[in-house]
């Protein structure tokens, strides 16, 4: 019997794994299987070439837990280990001081095992004494058991075993029992080599027999030693790749589309990525696309490997050019890697691009939930946003679907106001918007429906890329403004008979938290609505940004400003109009009458002191233009009251406004309930 220690130049390796590795350490089942499974391929291996001319027999790798005995064994028939190979590959690890190992690698787990090649000593995560008890596959080879109890000290010693392989008997620490219990273990053999290309069994299936469960002679199997990802596409059918995507995703809609990755220069990667259905933020979170080297599991957070934009897709990535255990910072700077993302880029682009071409149909029918993968590749890939903008689709509120160059043609003729520019037109509620949506196809206009995440970005993108284009949703100003083309329609109010009307209105509207209306007067014709409420195209885009955009609180945190147009040539204003004038005419003359005097004599002042230096007007003159303005605001503010007692008691005004309100889901509680009494009354 040989004793010894292992070849380490830190007092004590273990301690350091257990530390280091602690938020990792599930990954001890993942290394010990894999490490079975390299030693079952070597041995085929060898019997391809005929350097190994024995049976090979049942070659399942097997992974028993012994509650009773506190022990999980890992066992396979592969080409086993003589005492000397112990020595060279198990004891033999030499790090250059303790100090540097902690200082260079105490943040990342994974670059631990990698970096050293310390998959099997993960097993001293979960143990406090783990046996190695194995047999060469060499003809007469003498089996060996060696024996480590978490300190750098073994021993090796000559065993009993009949067959070749190696059975790795970990004893569990008292901390660790969660993983003696077989749900964990099914759960992390799945997670971790539910792909492996050698068949894993984990005990025996179980049935329900004589009401409880009993087990079956049958292996419970637990990988798939033959995804769909090491097979040619020319292999399969669709039915394949849903059934895997079931597999991989048993709670997910079927995906829309699947690209298939197969290179094998200048690097080696195979996979399927999958298109998704996404109803919901929590779908974007929840599955993810998963790496694998060598079919065995390393991770499914896939930054840096793939572009932002790929990583809302669902599926598999296996390159065995990806270490299997890697540190952030290497993958970022790793050629492959960047390589392997242009790679990528590429060929979901031209994925895309070849179904828009083939079958038009179905990228147009299948558009409303690819939209969000397109959106954020463009708007985050410049070379992305190259090859998609010939296929990315505009939808309008017709549910037509056109490209960017098809639009372009639809409306350049008659969406092109005076200066030039191309207005793209567009709702982002068809329901909400329907008037206003009316309003601009009666002139002939077409609307766009933007109502997805990215698109408020996306039209900021736009109008970037578009040459002098501008993007204007609907109800943001009134139909003749929209699409400005020197039509000036109907002649405007007198200054005097706007400021009524303005005042007539303003007095009466609601006061709504974190809302402010500016009234304004315009011509619309007769037959357009007699008040129309519309929100600034700049301000409404900056709060959407605010709402998905960090800094730009500032504008979230603004009042939401509305203009409230009166369309003077429609009837109804002008009745009200006529009857403000009327019932109020009798108070409002003398009042107009000390108006136009203050408004003179302001005027005189005001004339008198152009060109004059400060210093140079009189202090009399100077108090009595302030004198002047004082009594025009007081003047003012009589007029306003005289007009709003009259508004109070009109229920037209009333009415007019709650119309309006109630087209654009601002009408509410008490205002709503009122609006409906009103309703009756007048009726």
């Amino acid at each position: 019997m040989q004793k010894g220690n292992i070849g380490v130049t830190t007092e004590n390796i273990f301690p350091i794994i257990k530390k280091f590795l602690y938020s990792d350490h599930e990954i001890f089942l993942r290394e010990l299987v894999s490490n079975a499974v390299d030693a079952t391929q070597k041995l085929k291996t060898l019997a391809a070439k005929s350097d190994f001319k024995g049976e090979l027999g049942d070659l399942t790798v097997r992974v028993k837990a012994d509650k009773e005995n506190g022990t999980i064994t890992i066992s396979d028939r592969g080409i086993g280990l003589t005492a000397e190979e112990i020595d060279k590959y198990i004891n033999q690890i030499a790090f250059s001081g303790a100090n540097d190992f902690l200082a260079k690698y105490k943040e990342d787990a994974n670059a631990i095992i990698g970096h050293f090649g310390l998959g099997f000593y993960s097993a001293f995560m979960v143990s406090k004494k783990v046996e190695i008890i194995t047999r060469s596959y060499r003809e007469g080879a003498q089996a060996v058991k060696w024996t480590c109890d978490g300190s750098p000290e073994f021993t090796l010693e000559d065993t009993e075993k009949a067959d070749r392989g190696t059975d790795i008997v970990l004893y569990i620490d008292d901390d660790c029992k969660e993983f003696l219990e077989d749900a964990k273990i099914q759960a992390l053999l799945t997670k971790y080599c539910r792909f492996l290309p050698v068949s894993i069994a984990f005990g025996k299936k179980k049935e329900w027999k004589d009401g409880k469960q009993v087990e079956t002679e049958e292996d419970n199997l637990i990988n798939d030693t033959c995804p769909i990802w090491t097979k040619q596409p020319s292999e399969l059918k669709d039915e394949d790749y849903k059934n895997f995507y079931r597999a991989l995703y048993p709670m997910s809609d079927e995906p829309l589309f699947w690209i298939h990755l197969n290179v094998d220069y200048p690097f080696n990667l195979t996979g399927v990525l999958y298109f998704p259905k996404i109803k919901s933020n929590i779908d974007l979170q929840k599955n993810k696309i998963q790496l694998y080297c060598n079919q065995v599991y390393v991770t499914d957070s896939v930054e840096g490997i793939v572009p932002d934009f790929l990583t809302l897709l669902h599926g598999v990535i296996d390159s065995p050019d990806i270490p299997l255990n890697v540190s952030r910072s290497y993958l970022q700077s790793d050629s492959n890697v960047k390589k392997i993302s242009t790679y990528i880029t590429k060929k979901v682009a031209d994925r895309l691009q070849s179904i828009f071409k083939n079958d038009r149909k179905e990228f147009e029918e299948k558009w409303d939930d690819l939209k969000i993968f397109i959106n954020y590749g463009m708007l985050t890939q410049d070379d992305f946003y190259a090859t998609a903008e010939t296929f990315a689709l505009l939808k309008d509120t017709d549910s037509h679907y056109y490209t960017f160059e098809e639009y372009n043609t639809l409306i350049k003729d008659n969406q092109t106001d005076k200066d030039g520019n191309l207005i793209y037109l567009y709702a982002n509620n068809t329901d909400e918007q329907y008037t206003y949506i009316a309003a601009a196809k009666d002139k002939g206009y077409n609307v766009l429906l933007m109502d997805g995440q990215l698109d408020v970005p996306m039209i900021n993108k736009l109008e970037q890329k578009l040459e002098k284009s501008r993007f204007t949703r609907v109800d943001s100003d009134v139909i003749d403004r929209l699409i400005v083309k020197d039509e000036q329609k109907g002649e405007k109010l007198p200054q005097d008979k706007q400021e009524i009307l303005s005042t007539v209105f303003n007095g009466q509207l609601p006061k709504l938290n974190k809302t402010e209306f500016h009234v304004e007067v315009e011509p619309l014709g007769e037959t357009a609505a007699p008040v129309i409420i519309t929100q600034s195209e700049y301000m409404r885009r900056m709060k959407d940004m605010a709402s998905i955009q960090p800094g730009m609180s500032f504008y979230g945190e603004m009042p939401d400003m509305f203009s409230m147009v009166l369309n003077s040539d429609h009837k109804l204003v002008k009745q009200v109009l006529d009857d403000a004038e009327s019932a109020c005419a009798e108070k409002l003359v003398p009042v107009e009458s000390e108006i136009a005097m203050l408004k003179l004599r302001e005027t005189e002042l005001h004339k008198a002191h152009e060109g004059k230096k400060d210093e140079e007007i009189p202090t009399t003159e100077k108090d009595e233009l302030k004198d002047v303005e004082q009594k025009l605001t007081e003047q003012k503010q009589q007029k306003d009251a005289i007009v709003n007692e009259y508004a109070a008691s009109n229920k037209i005004v009333h009415q007019l406004i709650d119309l309006a309100l109630l087209q654009n889901n601002m009408l509410k509680g008490e205002a709503l309930n009122n609006f409906v009494k009103r309703s009756v009354e007048l009726i």
